[in-house]
């Protein structure tokens, strides 16, 4: 490469191929866009795949810090195109698919927008392991350990007192699945994380709170269930349930679509394989 020039050298097919995802990023670094390494896989993913896409994902969200948030996979753009056709959305995938985060963004979106009124953040307050009666403090106190990536969410889009000012106001309001029972959630963008911890009537309860004006997102890992024994996972049925029904998306994420450190990809795989552990 020798100042504004960029050569392309090798088998015809691959240059061609490069010279596609070049296009693709030039055409977005000229209009402004922050490109990242993950939109040049992205873009990589989707030539290699023979996708038809052209131009990077569009920008969902600017955070208080000035990051442009876009989908960084096929799955994640699957996703929330999911969100943005229906009004109820299914997302079933593993760890560091971006399902959580994704889903609060595009609820985000949605309040600063004046398309809902408030956004409701829900999980189930299922331990891994540790009992809330051994943590100190309150119920508040005990739950909101397991509502703290939800929190973390937030704050990485919206400005700390931001986030303040819409908590108190109740804007927006983070509170375990229990809390949901008898309430009807209207003009709302609703979410449902770790769901896997929902039994079957548990997920039949919240979905039955959608109420008018209201958008709902239901989020989980069918390989990270720690419910009790005896208890079913309500998301486990969700695909035959749902399937083909007007106004439900539901967008399965897999292991390629994992967003977080290289590694994590690796952990799923191994943990995945059928081979005993002596």
């Amino acid at each position: 490469m020798e100042g504004s020039a960029l050569v392309l050298q090798g088998e015809s097919t691959a240059v061609d191929q490069a010279y596609d995802v070049v296009q693709r990023i030039l055409r977005a670094a000229l209009a402004g866009a922050q490109v990242t390494p993950d939109d040049v896989a992205l873009a990589t993913s989707d030539v290699l795949r023979g996708r038809a896409e052209t131009a990077l994902p569009e920008t969902l969200y600017r955070t208080h810090r000035g990051k442009e948030i876009r989908p960084k996979t096929a799955g994640q753009r699957a996703f929330v195109g999911a969100i943005e056709r229906n009004t109820l959305t299914f997302g079933i995938g593993p760890a560091g698919t971006g399902k959580t985060f994704l889903a609060v963004v595009m609820a985000v979106r949605a309040l600063r927008a004046r398309e809902v009124a408030r956004v409701i953040l829900s999980r189930p307050a299922v331990e891994a392991g540790e009992k809330l009666g051994f943590l100190p403090g309150d119920l508040k106190e005990k739950v909101d350990p397991y509502l703290r990536p939800l929190y973390d969410s937030l704050a990485e889009l919206l400005d700390t007192t931001v986030v303040e000012r819409y908590l108190e106001r109740e804007i927006i309001e983070v509170a375990p699945l229990a809390y949901m029972r008898g309430r009807t959630l209207a003009d709302a963008f609703v979410i449902l994380d770790e769901a896997q911890n929902a039994t079957r009537d548990q997920i039949k309860m919240f979905l039955t709170r959608l109420g008018s004006g209201s958008k709902m997102i239901v989020n989980g890992d069918v390989t990270q269930i720690d419910l009790p024994p005896g208890a079913t996972c309500g998301l486990l049925e969700v695909p035959r349930r749902f399937a083909g029904m007007t106004d439900i998306g539901i967008v399965e994420l897999t292991e390629t679509d994992v967003v977080r450190h290289p590694l994590v990809t690796q952990i799923i795989r191994a943990y995945s394989r059928q081979t005993p552990v002596e």
